[in-house]
């Protein structure tokens, strides 16, 4: 499963939709999703940006051992941007370290 989470882009055919951050935690933890794209600004900061599902992420490979899939930043908020790219690659290093070069 591909995993697109934005409030106002057409979704890409072959990716499942997620308008908030909690749609897109309850679909990793389900497992078998393969990769996602990430908008930052949902339009209600108070439900979450993309960040909190980077946090999550992070947070679930460097506690739980869990295994991140690809992850990718769409977002037009630049400073949100490379905050969540340096997520990302943190993940990467804590994945890398946890699991090896996978």
């Amino acid at each position: 499963m591909r995993i697109y989470l934005d409030d106002e882009r057409n979704t890409p055919p072959g990716w499942t939709r997620a308008f908030w951050p909690d749609e897109v935690i309850k679909l990793l933890q389900a497992g078998g999703v393969e990769e996602v794209s990430l908008d930052h600004d949902l339009g209600d900061d108070q439900r979450g940006t993309g960040y909190d599902v980077v946090l999550w992420i992070e947070e679930a490979v460097a506690l739980h051992g869990f295994v991140p899939p690809r992850i990718r930043v769409h977002s037009a908020n630049s400073s949100a941007r490379q905050k969540m790219e340096a997520g990302i690659l943190a993940i990467e290093r804590l994945s890398k370290k946890a699991h090896g070069n996978r």
